[in-house]
């Protein structure tokens, strides 16, 4: 599967300050997210989960091929059977969940379970988040931003708070399409921003490539 520009976005923004030491990335796909956190911090443990097999093979190969290889480690499972497995919390759980409710067809199997939720309801990614994550931990994901206030309600229910979000546009005339969201279990008072991906096609503005130019050969 190919490299998302939401991927890119969660990977470059999630907060690392904590120092965490250990880390899941849920639905990793082909292991970006969890590749990006091993650039950029030093937990020893970095766990990727990955139901599906073709994507699990794929992860597994990336996380092996990578300078990082000895602090990298992917599962085959499901949420829920994960869970039952794990004794120790996350200190950051991070997460680019499918998020089409809608059904379609691409004609690629595996490509159409990355990207319907009805492989990783929010409910029960949030559920999973709430019992994985540690008492001061943060939770990161990425999500379309009309589904942003009924997320945010969805996690008070398990007991998870927004303390960022970053709005996201394409451009300087379109509409924000993308929410990126930090939880933990304490309230706290919400820092909001928003960015502004190009100034024209394939030009990028400053606040795009200041975040992301570190996972770019050309920026």
């Amino acid at each position: 599967m190919k490299i998302g520009t939401d991927g890119v976005l969660l990977g470059a923004w999630t907060n690392i300050e904590k120092q965490p030491t250990s880390i899941l990335d849920i639905g990793a796909g082909t292991g970006v997210l969890s590749l990006m956190l091993a650039q950029r911090c030093f937990a020893e443990n970095i766990e990727a989960l990955e139901i599906d097999e073709e994507a699990y093979e794929q992860c597994v190969r990336n996380f092996e091929g990578s300078p990082w290889a000895d602090r990298l480690f992917c599962y085959h499972a499901g949420l829920d059977e994960f869970i039952e497995e794990i004794e120790d919390p996350y200190d950051l759980i991070i997460s680019n969940p499918p998020f089409y409710t809608e059904i379609v067809s691409s004609g690629n199997t595996s490509r159409d379970n990355a990207r319907q939720n009805q492989s990783l309801p929010f409910d029960e990614l949030l559920e999973g988040v709430s019992k994985l994550l540690s008492s001061d931990g943060v939770f990161a994901t990425i999500i379309p931003y009309k589904e942003e206030g009924t997320f945010i309600q969805l996690a008070n229910s398990f007991g998870l708070y927004p303390n960022r979000i970053l709005r996201v546009k394409g451009n300087s005339w379109a509409e924000i399409k993308r929410s990126l969201l930090e939880f933990s279990f304490k309230e706290s008072v919400t820092s909001e921003d928003e960015l502004t991906i190009e100034i024209e096609r394939h030009k990028y503005t400053n606040d795009y490539i200041e975040l992301t130019k570190a996972f770019y050969l050309k920026m």
